[in-house]
């Protein structure tokens, strides 16, 4: 347990209250367990700034590693687990080339903390392959000439499963808000739009 810090009431922390929580706070050392300080009335948790033990829920599999709390699920994936299909473009969460799953949400990998991804279940591109077959997204992909550079190919293929798992018979307007984080500099769109009805009917059967 962290040195606990005189309770103060929401919206009145005094400036050497502010101090006080900040010097604790700076002088954890680094260990691997979350210290608790009580501020403000409530328990805070706080992890690092070392390295912390994490443990994931990848494509079914369990990962496990120690990572420093600051790494992002992009790091870990592909600096750790050797996933890396989830590509860094822009690395600021505008080109969702580094789109995952989150229990079935699409998510821009580089904006989200690897500790805050513990306890959900972290669906990548490579997650899609069906018995060593390509996902039927994927094979429309290809089919439909729906990639160039490839950068932004797995970020899409991902947002459209989470697409088609909400809607499985999109329209264009679906499609416009579905795929609207999405972004490709080669302009691909067309292809893409062909790929999405083809797997479309794929999926249900046609």
């Amino acid at each position: 347990m962290g040195k606990e810090v005189p309770d103060v009431k929401t919206g009145s922390l005094s400036r050497r209250d502010f101090l006080k929580v900040s010097g604790i706070t700076l002088t954890v050392p680094l260990i691997a367990g979350p210290r608790v300080l009580r501020v403000a009335g409530a328990e805070v948790k706080v992890f690092g700034p070392g390295k912390v033990p994490m443990t994931f829920t990848i494509n079914g599999k369990t990962y496990r590693a120690e990572l420093e709390p600051r790494v992002t699920l992009l790091d870990a994936l592909r600096n750790e687990f050797d996933l890396t299909g989830a590509k860094r473009v822009c690395d600021r969460g505008t080109c969702g080339a580094c789109t995952v799953l989150l229990d079935g949400k699409p998510v821009y990998a580089c904006s989200v903390l690897a500790i805050e991804a513990q306890g959900k279940a972290i669906t990548t591109v490579e997650g899609l392959l069906q018995e060593g077959r390509l996902h039927p997204i994927q094979q429309a992909f290809i089919e439909n000439d729906a990639l160039q550079c490839g950068f932004c190919t797995p970020g899409f293929v991902v947002a459209c499963k989470a697409l088609l798992d909400r809607t499985p018979n999109p329209t264009p307007e679906d499609l416009v808000r579905g795929l609207g984080g999405n972004l490709c500099r080669c302009g691909t769109y067309v292809g893409i739009r062909a790929a999405i009805a083809q797997a479309a009917r794929m999926q249900r059967g046609g």
